[in-house]
């Protein structure tokens, strides 16, 4: 595969399952120049799996933002490849892949996705819900607009995706059913990982399940749609 300079990937990796990665991806990652990264560790895991020959590796994340994306766009002005890998899926969806895509599409630097796994797909994939239109939330706010943001998501029509830390998800489950009722409901923990738990019922069901079982992992939340009333 021919690598263009002066150019930024973006590779989706796998959410948990090492072995859920394109061909593609992985012959990217062994002919890049120079890979950024959400978390250094994670993609040493991932390069050592693929015989992935040793890269220069710039740590990107929330907190250093300010200081990595110039280092990285200075790189890909001087001709050098670039891929950008986020802790686990798609970059770009709910990470900081946003902030240096914002800034290299400003220097006018060509983009190159490379897609695979996300577990906003993932979930979807074996929903039962209709999903022909559908509202991808993201992690909520944790304190600022919290309260406003649940008001806004109980009135939306679509069912809605939310992502969830293991910390939060039984306080979420009973927000949920607080702002939303006790709607239809699919929870996937660990999604493609040993421990994989997706469950279906109702958000009251939920929170009895995950009172009694482990919430250790990532969620990824499916809501089924609001029912409006019959007239």
């Amino acid at each position: 595969m021919e690598i263009l300079k002066n150019t930024l990937y973006i590779v989706a990796t796998p959410i948990g399952n090492l072995d859920d990665i394109t061909f593609r991806a992985v012959d990217v990652l062994k002919n890049i120049d120079v890979i950024a990264c959400e978390d250094k560790r994670i993609t040493v895991r991932i390069l050592k799996k693929y015989d992935v020959p040793n890269k220069e590796l710039i740590s990107h994340h929330k907190h250093n933002k300010l200081k990595s994306i110039p280092k990285i766009i200075d790189l890909l002005n001087s001709g050098k490849s670039v891929a950008y890998l986020s802790d686990a899926g798609t970059p770009g969806i709910s990470d900081p892949g946003n902030f240096l895509i914002e800034k290299v599409i400003e220097e006018n630097i060509s983009i190159v996705p490379i897609p695979g796994v996300s577990s906003l797909t993932t979930l979807i994939s074996v929903s039962d819900f209709s999903t022909n239109h559908f509202h991808f939330e993201g992690f909520l706010p944790h304190k600022k607009r919290r309260h406003t943001r649940l008001l806004e998501i109980a009135n939306l029509k679509e069912p809605i995706v939310i992502l969830e830390s293991t910390h939060r998800i039984i306080k979420f489950l009973n927000e949920v059913l607080e702002y939303c009722g006790n709607r239809n409901i699919i929870v996937g923990r660990e999604l493609t990982k040993f421990y994989e738990t997706i469950f279906r019922g109702s958000v009251l069901e939920s929170i009895e399940y995950f009172t009694d079982n482990s919430t250790k992992g990532e969620f990824t939340i499916l809501i089924s749609n609001k029912i409006e009333p019959q007239k």
